[in-house]
C-alpha cells in the first residue's frame, strides 16, 4: 500500500502572482516511486467540459510553486489546460525528510510522478499530457522527455543544465579535471562535518545585500528572488539556499545524454540576452544532432529577455505564451 506523508498545506492565497478569476483552484498531493509525498496547486478552467489536455510545470531550481512556475500553471489554465505546479522533493510544501537536497534522478521522477497523477485525474485525457520546466528544470524537463513516452509535448524555458553548471561552472568556466577534483574534495570534507554537527549547512539563496561589482546575472537573481517581484518565504533561492552537498550528484551525472531520442514534441524558448542563453543553444543543438525526429523540434530566443524576464514577464510580457499554448495544442 503507497502511503502519503502527512503535509501541512496552506489554505489562503500566498502566490507572488494575483489570483486568476478564469480558473478554479486547489491543493493536491501525489507520491513519486522513491515514497515522496509532493504537494501541488491544481487550475482547472472554470466551466470545463469534459476530459481536459493537462500539464505539469516546475521550476526554476531553488524555487517554489507560488512563484513563476504557478504562475505559468495558472496562465495556461487560463487558455484551457488542467495544470498543476508542484514543489519537488525536499522542498516547499512537499515532504522528504531532508530539507534543501536535489537529485537529477528523484527530480526527474518528480516530474514523472506528476505525470502518473495527471494520467489518473478524471478530468484528464491521459493522451494529452505535456510539461513545463522552468530554468533549472527546464533541462530536468528534457531529461523527463527522453524517459517518458506518455508525454506528447515539453516546454523548457529559460533553462539551465544543473549538471554542466554544477560540473562545469558558470560559463565553462571550471571546466578542468583539477577544478573538478577541487569541489568533490570540498564537498567530501562537508558531508563529514554536517555529520559531526548533526545538521546539513546551507550554501545561501541569492546574496543579499547586493555588492556593488555583482555580475549582472546576480542583479538579474536579486531582482526577482529578493523584492516584491518575487520573494517568497519558502523559497530557497529567496532565503538560505541549497544545503552546500545538496546538488553533489550532479556532477558526475549528465541529464541530456539522449535527447536526441526525443520523439515527441519539444519547444526551448529562451532570453536573448539571458546570461544563460548557451545552454538552451547548446541543448537543442545537441538534440537535433543525429536525430531522426527534428520535425516537431523548436528553439525560440525572445529579443532582449534576460534570464529572470521568462519568470514572470519581466514587465514587458517576455513569456511567450501565445506560442506556447499553440505549440501544446497542436502537439497533445
Amino acid at each position: 500500500m503507497i502511503k502519503k506523508e502527512e503535509l501541512n498545506l496552506v489554505t489562503e492565497w500566498d502566490k507572488t502572482f494575483k489570483k486568476s478569476d478564469k480558473v478554479d483552484h486547489c491543493k493536491v498531493t501525489f507520491v513519486n516511486r522513491y515514497g515522496i509525498t509532493l504537494a501541488a496547486d491544481m487550475y482547472v478552467p472554470k466551466d470545463a467540459q469534459g476530459k481536459l489536455p493537462a500539464i505539469a510545470v516546475c521550476g526554476p531550481f531553488g524555487a517554489v510553486k507560488e512563484q513563476c512556475s504557478g504562475l505559468y500553471a495558472q496562465t495556461m489554465a487560463e487558455r484551457g489546460f488542467l495544470t498543476i505546479a508542484f514543489d519537488p522533493s525536499f522542498t516547499g510544501e512537499s515532504g522528504g525528510n531532508v530539507r534543501y537536497m536535489a537529485s537529477p534522478d528523484i527530480n526527474t521522477e518528480d516530474f514523472m510522478a506528476a505525470v502518473d497523477f495527471l494520467s489518473l485525474c478524471e478530468k484528464v485525457d491521459p493522451e494529452r499530457i505535456g510539461i513545463i520546466g522552468i530554468c533549472g528544470w527546464g533541462g530536468m524537463a528534457l531529461n523527463t522527455a527522453a524517459l517518458d513516452t506518455r508525454i506528447k509535448a515539453t516546454v523548457a524555458s529559460t533553462m539551465y543544465d544543473m549538471t554542466r553548471v554544477n560540473a562545469n561552472g558558470y560559463f565553462d568556466s571550471e571546466d578542468s579535471e583539477e577544478a573538478r577534483f577541487e569541489k568533490r574534495k570540498a564537498m567530501c570534507a562537508q558531508r563529514l562535518e554536517d555529520l559531526k554537527n548533526g545538521e546539513y549547512k546551507l550554501g545561501g539563496g541569492v546574496v543579499d545585500p547586493l555588492p556593488d561589482d555583482a555580475p549582472f546575472f546576480v542583479k538579474d537573481y536579486y531582482d526577482y528572488y529578493k523584492t516584491d517581484r518575487g520573494y517568497h518565504a519558502r523559497s530557497l533561492n529567496s532565503n538560505g539556499g541549497w544545503n552546500v552537498i545538496g546538488c553533489e550528484s550532479f556532477m558526475n551525472q549528465p541529464i541530456l545524454k539522449y535527447t536526441n531520442e526525443i520523439r515527441s514534441a519539444v519547444l526551448i524558448v529562451h532570453g536573448e540576452k539571458a546570461h544563460s542563453c548557451y545552454f538552451s543553444k547548446d541543448a537543442y543543438a545537441a538534440m537535433v544532432k543525429d536525430s531522426k525526429y527534428t520535425d516537431n523540434k523548436e528553439l525560440m530566443i525572445i529579443p532582449d529577455a534576460v534570464h529572470t524576464d521568462l519568470y514572470d514577464g519581466g514587465g514587458k510580457d517576455a513569456i511567450p505564451f501565445d506560442k506556447i499554448e499553440e505549440f501544446m495544442t497542436a502537439n497533445m
